[in-house]
C-alpha cells in the first residue's frame, strides 16, 4: 500500500468516525423522544407488555418470561429463576431494543382495540341506566308536581 493510499484510507477512516459520532447523537435522541411516548402511551394501558421470548436473541440466556414497563426496563425471567432487568434506553441495549419494539409494537392495536371495546361496553352500559334513571326521575317530577296543587 503506497503512502497516498494509506493517507486515503485514514482520512476516509476519520470521516466514518465522524460520522459515526453524529449518528450516535441522533440516535440517542431519538431513543429518549422514543422512550417519553412509549411512557405517555403505555400509562393509561397497561404498566407491563409481555415480550416474545423468541424475539430475544439467544445470548440472553434461557428465558421463559419477559416484560417491557413504560420507562423503557426489559425485566427478563431466566429459567433457573433469576431475574435480570436491563435497560433498554442504554446504547449496550440498543440492537436488544430493536428486536424488542418489533415484538411489542403490533400488540399495541390489540391492546388499543380492547380499551376501546371496554370503554364503549361501559358507554352502553351508562347510556342504558342513565335513560331509564331520567325516565325514573322525570316521572317522580311530574308526580311531586302533581301533590303540589
Amino acid at each position: 500500500m503506497s503512502i497516498q493510499e494509506l493517507a486515503a484510507a485514514l482520512k476516509s477512516m476519520a470521516d466514518d468516525v465522524g460520522q459515526i459520532s453524529e449518528l450516535a447523537s441522533e440516535e440517542k435522541l431519538l431513543v429518549t423522544e422514543f422512550f417519553a411516548s412509549l411512557l405517555k402511551l403505555m400509562q393509561p394501558l397497561t404498566t407491563a407488555m409481555p415480550v416474545s421470548t423468541s424475539a430475544l436473541p439467544a445470548e440472553a440466556g434461557n428465558i421463559v418470561k419477559a416484560y417491557i414497563d413504560p420507562t423503557g426496563h426489559l425485566a427478563l425471567l431466566h429459567e433457573d429463576g433469576h431475574m435480570e432487568l436491563k435497560n433498554l434506553s442504554e446504547e449496550r441495549n440498543r440492537d436488544i431494543m430493536i428486536m424488542v419494539i418489533k415484538d411489542v409494537m403490533p400488540k399495541f392495536k390489540s391492546l388499543t382495540s380492547m380499551q376501546k371495546r371496554k370503554i364503549e361496553k361501559r358507554i352502553t352500559f351508562l347510556s342504558a341506566v342513565t335513560n331509564e334513571i331520567q325516565k325514573i326521575s322525570g316521572a317522580l317530577a311530574a308526580l311531586k308536581a302533581v301533590a303540589q296543587k
